[in-house]
């Protein structure tokens, strides 16, 4: 945290994070998986959790015993994913009351996510959230390397006008926390499945709600 004790902008992951959309991601992963006769368990649920486009497709691969399969995998896993998004996508718990607290305070806000930007506009639509709630939204498919890379918060700390050193991440899964620690912001951590290993983070807290979060912004 910077030296006055304060941050001055806030970047969200989407899936998970913000928006509740691992339970739809685990039903496209349940349709995927069952097409081929195979379960999708928990377990699989813990190793795939924050993963970009392409550490998802080199694992369906691999799990589904699919070689040179994984660019057809991860495409029918995204239409799946986005006829789910379209019934299910609300927020996580204090999330839109954390967002309205932000915006009162005149506090920039960005999202990152490792998620194409199609499936988080549709996400963001089936959960009532503007896009312009956000000074920037950046996706998996305008960087050249995702999380678990600093670069998609090292380009929102840029979009945002702020230093990463100056700016709170917010993340659920321990792809996001690497890239958020990588790029030197200050990282907080709020599970959204049990059984994940959270420990990389600044600090890890219950909910978006949780005190912790406005005491780091100084509200």
């Amino acid at each position: 945290m910077n030296a006055s004790g304060r941050l001055d902008a806030v970047i969200f992951d989407n899936d998970g994070l913000l928006l509740d959309t691992e339970e739809s991601w685990t039903r496209a992963e349940e349709a995927l998986f069952a097409r081929r006769g195979r379960e999708f368990t928990a377990e699989h649920k813990r190793e795939l959790i924050g993963s970009s486009p392409k550490a998802t497709a080199d694992w369906l691969e691999r799990i589904l015993e699919q070689p040179g399969k994984g660019a057809e995998l991860i495409l029918e896993l995204g239409m799946l994913v986005l006829e789910e998004l379209a019934r299910y996508a609300p927020p996580r718990p204090g999330a839109v009351e954390l967002i309205a607290r932000l915006r009162a305070a005149g506090i920039p806000m960005a999202l990152a996510s490792n998620s194409p930007r199609m499936l988080v506009d549709r996400a963001l639509e089936t959960a009532g959230i503007e896009q312009s709630t956000f000074e920037a939204i950046l996706t998996a498919d305008v960087v050249t390397h995702p999380k678990p890379a600093p670069e998609i918060y090292l380009a929102a700390c840029a979009a945002l006008g702020t230093e990463p050193e100056r700016t709170l991440v917010l993340e659920d899964s321990p792809t996001g926390i690497e890239a958020g620690m990588a790029a030197s912001c200050y990282t907080i951590a709020v599970p959204s499945i049990p059984g994940v290993n959270l420990t990389g983070a600044s600090l890890i807290v219950e909910s978006l709600a949780s005190p912790e979060i406005t005491r780091a912004l100084g509200l």
